[in-house]
């Protein structure tokens, strides 16, 4: 568990990037599912959430480990469930769950590598 706090300590400002940009790219991929193609707004939107997100995760390695920071994006897809639960009315399902609580459970594994 140490290593962990460490592993936090350590790349603490990483993380917060690498956070950051895994939600903005997630909200930049909700513009692209709402544009349904035809909505420039939207899709406009989505490209310059999705680009954001990806000028923070170059700055985010800066910061911390790759090995750390990078598997992190994988917050991504949680963020997606929950956009995709509270905006657009899909399904939670115990699958789903099930799925999340392992990527959250290897994103803490990940973060445990960094020495």
């Amino acid at each position: 568990m140490e290593k962990l706090w460490e592993s936090l300590r350590k790349n603490k400002i990483g993380i917060i990037i690498i956070i950051t940009s895994a939600i903005i790219t997630a909200f930049g991929q909700y513009f692209w599912k709402i544009s349904e193609g035809s909505k420039i707004i939207e899709l406009l939107i989505g490209f310059g959430l999705y680009g954001i997100g990806a000028i923070l995760m170059i700055i985010a390695f800066k910061f911390g480990s790759l090995s750390v920071l990078h598997p992190m994006m994988s917050i991504g897809y949680v963020i997606a469930l929950f956009i995709g639960y509270f905006l657009l009315g899909e399904d939670i399902t115990i699958f789903k769950v099930i799925a999340i609580i392992f990527i959250l459970i290897g994103v803490i594994l990940m973060g445990v590598g960094d020495e």
